[in-house]
């Protein structure tokens, strides 16, 4: 793989900021996790697999605008980069390989 590993939350995160789209921040990549995975998540764990993925480039972020709803706080819109986007397809080329190794001894097999 290239220059970083990708860790199993850091790949979940990333792909969920992808289905998420214009719509990915904090809680929201939480929720949504949440409930694809029936994974529970920190606050604090998001927190800084955001930051460490923003640290490798794989993420860029900027802040929307201010609500009332929200006291006037803004909130933090996650995106990926080409570099997470490519990150990511190695992942998952890796993977594919894998499992196409195992299954060709036989895993999963019905018969």
């Amino acid at each position: 793989m290239g220059k970083h590993h990708l860790g199993e939350f850091e790949e979940i995160v990333l792909l969920t900021v992808a289905l998420l789209g214009k719509k990915a921040y904090g809680f929201g990549i939480i929720e949504e996790i949440e409930t694809r995975m029936n994974r529970s998540v920190s606050i604090g764990a998001m927190q800084t697999v955001l930051k460490r993925l923003e640290d490798k480039s794989y993420l860029e972020s900027e802040f929307g605008e201010a609500t009332t709803s929200r006291g006037g706080r803004r909130r933090r819109y996650y995106a990926l980069t080409s570099a997470g986007i490519a990150v990511l397809e190695e992942t998952q080329k890796l993977r594919m390989g894998l499992w196409d190794a195992v299954r060709e001894l036989g895993f999963g097999s019905t018969s």
